[in-house]
């Protein structure tokens, strides 16, 4: 019988369930306790009144755990410092979406040599996780695989749904199951009334193909999620930070009944994916916000140890050290002035 299944197909390597590696990577007490608290308090400053700013800052990607481990130190003593003005959250991104090919982050190749030990990927990935909750910080990351929720998801209080899959139907049907806050931001096109339908579709209750944590093909049923919110992040067309844009998006959401509750991306579109203009882009959204427009709930940041970015791939042994391999960063010394600056002027 002539063979219809599999034809491109190279291999297919079993994976531990993801039950198992919860039990060789555990979160403690303390670790859940974090998360469920600082959940909390993320819900807070988006959907409660006069509730602190959220800011979603940190590398664009996490390549080198060691490099994003001294960042993570640093960025917990400045939370520290600004904890009565800004609820930060730090972004540890481990999937990262491709627009043709590349590296498709730690968890797909830990490795960054196409070896794609995606086994090896979900350890890291979970222990550096632990790591910066040891630290007292909270953790945001972009959910690209819907299988990738069952082995992280629960050290996570904050996710994003990024601008390439706002539309997609797998996607807002994990939304709708996922324990954390979740922001969808609008399309590569600049469109917002997408991610307003996902909004709507992950909160509603949804029924659809997954993975348990036995790791067993499963129908996976949900309650929808209630804690959905918007992310401008430019488009094609531009930036979409200005006081008319935020007005104009303000104005749609309350048309379809949805919080008022807008996050505004430094990074990306909004500053032409140029780590030079993203100052003077938060420092805008931060005044906006400060002179009482309280629709704006929190912003994000590409942020790592040194400005800029690096081109990849290139021999492991010549890349720099604290350097984002993905979009450009703002270094350490800016972010760390812009953030104290918020927090006088907020």
């Amino acid at each position: 019988m002539e063979n219809t299944s599999n034809l491109n197909v190279l291999g297919n390597a079993p994976l531990p369930s993801p039950a198992i590696l919860m039990q060789d990577v555990p979160r403690t007490t303390e670790q859940a306790q974090l998360v469920s608290s600082s959940r909390k308090a993320i819900c807070d400053s988006i959907f409660v009144p006069d509730s602190r700013f959220l800011l979603i800052v940190g590398p664009c990607s996490v390549h080198d755990t060691e490099a994003c481990r001294i960042y993570a130190e640093k960025l917990a003593i400045l939370a520290d410092e600004v904890r009565e003005k800004i609820n930060i959250v730090m972004r540890v991104y481990f999937e990262k979406p491709r627009t043709t090919v590349g590296w498709k982050g730690l968890i797909m190749d830990p490795d960054l040599d196409g070896s794609d030990n995606i086994h090896q990927g979900l350890t890291l990935a979970r222990q550096f996780l632990t790591e910066v909750l040891l630290l007292g910080l909270p953790t945001a990351t972009e959910l690209l695989d819907p299988i990738t929720p069952q082995y992280i998801a629960d050290l996570i209080s904050w996710s994003a749904i990024g601008a390439r899959t706002s539309e997609s139907q797998t996607h807002r049907q994990m939304a709708s199951g996922l324990s954390m806050p979740i922001g969808f931001k609008n399309t590569t096109s600049g469109a917002i009334t997408p991610a307003i339908n996902a909004i709507k579709a992950a909160s509603q209750p949804q029924t659809f193909l997954g993975v348990s944590e036995e790791g067993v093909a499963s129908a996976v049923s949900t309650a929808g999620n209630p804690h959905c919110h918007l992310i401008l992040r430019g488009g094609e067309n531009g930036p979409n930070f200005s006081h008319e844009s935020i007005k104009s998006t303000r104005d749609t959401l309350l048309k379809h009944n949805l919080p008022p509750a807008i996050m505004v991306d430094a990074s990306h579109a909004n500053c032409g994916k140029k780590c030079e203009q993203m100052p003077a882009v938060f420092e805008e959204i931060v005044r906006q916000r400060a002179t009482g427009d309280t629709s704006i709930v929190g912003a994000m940041l590409e942020s790592h140890l040194h400005s800029g970015s690096q081109k990849f791939p290139q021999p492991l042994d010549q890349l720099a050290y604290g350097q984002s391999i993905t979009d450009q960063c703002i270094d350490w010394e800016t972010t760390e002035r812009l953030v104290v600056e918020a927090a006088e002027k907020l």
